[in-house]
């Protein structure tokens, strides 16, 4: 997986708010529920979306989480490099610190045109495409052992 898993996590509970975002708020409980994700972990991800102005979150025992903006957008870009930074699309596959065209590892002209590739659909891919295409074509957000599958 290239994604951290807070990564993963923070992807797949703004598009669980994004297909509610016809409520105020979604509350941090569903969604963690819903994607079989440990509440806590969730609460400390959508803390840091939230700093990033990706969500807005209201607290209380009401409380929850809402986009901060149109779901259309809010890129999947956006929530990688607010979680993981901006590595995947700058740095090296190896990991090397100066890995560059002049001084290259064995990787690295595959890995530029691929990391390019990749930074190019996670730019013009936003939750709003991707919540229309889980109503549309009913794709999954959770793991099939999950309690609770989103539809």
């Amino acid at each position: 997986m290239i994604l951290s898993k807070t990564c993963d996590h923070a992807i797949r509970a703004t598009l669980y708010v994004a297909l509610h975002q016809e409520r105020n708020y979604v509350p941090i409980r569903e969604i963690s529920e819903h994607l079989g994700l440990s509440f806590h972990f969730l609460t400390k991800i959508l803390q840091v979306l939230t700093q990033q102005k990706i969500m807005n979150s209201f607290k209380g025992p009401n409380g929850g989480v809402s986009l901060a903006r149109p779901a259309q957008t809010i890129s999947i870009k956006e929530i990688v490099v607010a979680i993981d930074g901006k590595g995947l699309f700058a740095g090296c596959m190896l990991g090397l610190d100066t890995c560059s065209d002049e001084h290259p590892c064995p990787l690295h002209q595959q890995w530029t045109v691929v990391r390019d590739q990749l930074e190019a659909v996670f730019a013009q891919t936003t939750l709003a495409y991707l919540a229309d295409r889980i109503r549309n074509e009913g794709l999954r957000l959770a793991n099939l052992d999950a309690s609770s599958l989103v539809s």
